[in-house]
């Protein structure tokens, strides 16, 4: 059988190409040394300091119980306080860069994909934007999230906002410029915009609330309402979750 030198050319270069890609040849070996060289540790760590920038120019680190779980693949940047037995899934972003700060309370969960963040909460002559704040007991927050909170899967609370105590804040659901009450239900892709949500009330599926005549005539939860105990299964589980995962690694 005649040996074809072309077809030859042609199997080593693929190959070559293979292992290079597979790793077992690196490219530049040597010369270049590793890709990542010079890459302080913080630039690729997930909770960090927001930046200094002309509306503030003090970066400040995240403050985290110790029992509260990050997971490596949220991210929770600046002035944030997260409290006891919190659950922060994958692909959360907690970012207090504009807005600050942000706050939430102990026992919550902060599921996959959801955004927690606010408009500029001081301007760049360092005085505050109290429009783009929420008080809560006496304090002011761009974003405060009470205790027992769930923030299910791909939710948004953008501030100023805040969201009260045993509340369940549905898959897709959004939050901004509002006040979400204690022991409230926001079914899945509901939303409230520039509204004050009384306690015990829920807004149904796909319904965006935009006015405060709305929210006042919101449905109260009562005892036969289909997702009244939702809240109490899932930060039950999230707080194990967190105790779980921390105990794992």
């Amino acid at each position: 059988m005649r040996f074809n030198k072309q077809i030859f050319t042609i199997l080593i270069l693929s190959l070559s190409l293979a292992l290079l890609g597979s790793g077992c040849i690196s490219e530049g070996e040597g010369a270049e040394g590793n890709a990542t060289q010079g890459i302080t540790e913080s630039e690729f760590s997930n909770i960090r300091e927001n930046p200094v920038t002309p509306w503030n120019p003090v970066p400040t680190a995240p403050d985290i119980d110790p029992t509260a779980y990050i997971d490596p693949q949220a991210s929770v940047i600046g002035n944030v306080t997260i409290g006891a037995s919190i659950m922060v899934s994958p692909m959360a972003s907690i970012r207090s860069d504009e807005g600050m700060p942000i706050f939430v309370g102990s026992r919550s969960n902060v599921q996959d994909g959801v955004v927690l963040h606010a408009l500029e909460t001081i301007d760049e002559e360092g005085e505050p934007v109290e429009k783009n704040t929420v008080e809560v007991a006496g304090e002011k927050y761009a974003v405060y999230i009470g205790e027992n909170v769930s923030l299910a899967h791909q939710s948004q609370v953008h501030g100023p906002a805040s969201v009260g105590n045993d509340t369940f804040i549905g898959m897709q659901a959004f939050v901004f410029k509002s006040k979400i009450g204690n022991n409230c239900v926001l079914e899945p892709t509901a939303a409230a915009i520039g509204v004050t949500v009384p306690d015990g009330r829920y807004i149904p599926a796909g319904v965006v609330v935009t006015s405060q005549e709305e929210a006042d005539k919101l449905p109260e939860i009562t005892e036969d309402y289909a997702y009244k105990h939702t809240n109490e299964a899932v930060v039950y589980v999230n707080v194990h979750l967190a105790e779980g995962y921390n105990k794992a690694s």
